[in-house]
């Protein structure tokens, strides 16, 4: 009877053990989506940002290593461009023109946490986990979209999100939705959906042209 207990035993932790195997844990998923990210020329996608009580709408663009552009709907005619090296913002309401020079890691927030780069820098700065299981669930309540929830948690204080939930399809590996919360508690949300990868976006398409009449603020981010 022993016997028996100590086989049942025995085949019970070799089938748990290779179940668990089988599991792929969330650092490992979130590599193969930065596996995924990194087979990408270029992308178009549709952006639904949200800034705290602020909502817009608009068309992003994106082209390795390092180029950006974001064409806004709502607010009609605002344009946010990265050179890889100096972030531009056209506010028409003011009929102004943002400029700075910054890092590459923080060009444009949240945007630029869908690109090979910010995968990349999460991964290093953030812990990740899944927020659910690694099994597919719903984007929303009620919603017929599935996704992989994974939520990543920053490894020290001075990242700019304190933490980060990313929904993820599972079967492109394309990321359909990022929430950034930061330390002070404001959240931004981007949805990504209408992806058109790799059609060979020429490199004229991040050249942005500012409206004559603008007035132009340089190193506005350091600006009193």
């Amino acid at each position: 009877m022993k016997r028996r207990c100590a086989v049942c035993a025995l085949a019970f932790f070799s089938l748990a053990l290779a179940n668990a195997q089988s599991i792929l844990t969330a650092a490992a998923f979130f590599q193969t989506v930065s596996a995924e990210y990194g087979k990408i020329q270029d992308y178009e996608a549709t952006a639904d940002i949200k800034a705290g009580r602020q909502n817009m709408e608009g068309k992003i663009s994106f082209k390795r290593p390092d180029l950006l552009r974001i064409d806004f709907s709502n607010p009609e005619n605002q344009v946010i461009t990265y050179s890889g090296d100096t972030l531009t913002i056209y506010l028409p309401g003011s009929d102004a023109v943002l400029q700075q020079v910054v890092e590459k890691s923080s060009a444009t927030g949240g945007a630029n946490l869908a690109t090979p780069q910010g995968l990349s820098l999460m991964s290093r700065y953030y812990a990740v986990a899944y927020e659910v299981g690694p099994e597919a669930v719903p984007l929303d309540e009620n919603s017929d979209e599935m996704v992989v929830k994974l939520v990543l948690s920053r490894r020290n204080t001075s990242e700019a999100f304190r933490f980060i939930r990313v929904a993820i399809l599972p079967d492109s590996k394309l990321i359909r939705r990022i929430e950034a919360v930061t330390p002070q508690g404001e959240t931004f949300s981007f949805n990504f959906t209408n992806y058109v990868i790799n059609s060979g976006i020429s490199d004229q398409r991040f050249i942005y042209d500012p409206p004559s009449s603008a007035n132009y603020y340089n190193n506005f981010l350091f600006s009193e």
